[in-house]
């Protein structure tokens, strides 16, 4: 892995931080991508000879994928604003014989650059426009680029509820809690994570909305025909081991809890909060939830 690929935010947590370097969580991390992908593409619709653009492409999974799907006739632009992670796609097309059906444009998401107006068929995202800012903006430039009759295919995660988790800590340590060193500890954790108060959660692109604020937004950009799918699942913690739990980050954004407890605990209370939660860790009493929403809209064809 090159250096400029783990200082990268993205490519970083990406390649890494996201299942913490380890070999069995890297697959299970992958497995439930694998499923993620497969639901998007469902709802992309994707037959021969279309054009496609995946926003946010990271390592490409959903560019190759669709190719296996639609076959070689396939054309798919892959943006990213990751350099180093569209460096690493252009390898890995090469790799799999694939070069020749994509083209790679580094660009965010508000600003499609590159991309002409009513050029592409589909628009999917995966993971992408969550962490987007200006979420009219990058649904706009969607519906832009498509053609009259072409469609959005979205897989998004929401992190709402894990900040006002966050939050609702840090009113009970507010509001007499604070005596509670266990719980000021998991506030540290939390608030390291995900914006803790309602200020921070507005001005934040991953705990600023809801579900039913994408299906708004979409709408609003013109799409039609909308179809959004809430999946909520509730899992015991697949990571049984401290080292890797430490290690793992839930977003591009979020340190690992090892590294909240090196730079905001003291050494007293990295011993307690690790006495605390690691047995629970190994044990697999702890769990964890997922909220992914998946949306698909067409922008209307009024040519006839």
């Amino acid at each position: 892995m090159l250096n400029d690929e783990l200082n990268d935010e993205w490519s970083g947590w990406l390649l890494n931080r996201r299942h913490g370097g380890d070999a069995a969580q890297a697959a299970r991390v992958q497995a439930t991508v694998d499923g993620y992908v497969e639901r998007v593409l469902e709802g992309a619709a994707l037959t021969p000879n279309m054009v496609m653009a995946d926003i946010g492409s990271g390592e490409g999974v959903v560019a190759w994928r669709a190719i296996e799907r639609a076959g070689p006739g396939l054309q798919v632009v892959l943006t990213d604003i990751s350099a180093p992670l569209l460096r690493y796609a252009r390898e890995r097309a090469r790799a799999l014989g694939v070069a020749g059906q994509c083209r790679f444009v580094e660009c965010g998401a508000e600003r499609l650059e590159g991309l002409e107006s009513a050029s592409l068929d589909v628009v999917t995202s995966r993971s992408a426009l969550a962490y987007v800012a200006d979420k009219p903006a990058a649904l706009a430039e969607m519906f832009r680029v498509l053609k009259p009759g072409g469609r959005i295919s979205l897989g998004e995660p929401v992190f709402r509820d894990e900040a006002q988790a966050a939050c609702a800590m840090r009113q009970m340590l507010e509001c007499g809690g604070a005596g509670n060193a266990l719980l000021a500890l998991m506030h540290k954790w939390k608030a390291a994570q995900f914006p803790d108060t309602e200020a921070a959660m507005a001005a934040s692109p991953i705990a600023s909305y809801s579900e039913r604020d994408l299906l708004r937004l979409a709408q609003q950009a013109g799409f039609a025909g909308l179809h959004m799918e809430l999946h909520m699942d509730v899992r015991p913690n697949e990571v049984t081991d401290w080292a890797v739990f430490c290690a793992t980050s839930p977003h591009p954004w979020a340190p690992g809890l090892g590294e909240i407890m090196e730079r905001e605990f003291t050494p007293e209370e990295r011993a307690v909060f690790e006495a605390a939660l690691r047995p629970e860790v190994e044990a697999g009493r702890l769990t964890t939830a997922s909220r992914m929403v998946f949306l698909t809209a067409g922008k209307p064809d009024n040519r006839g």
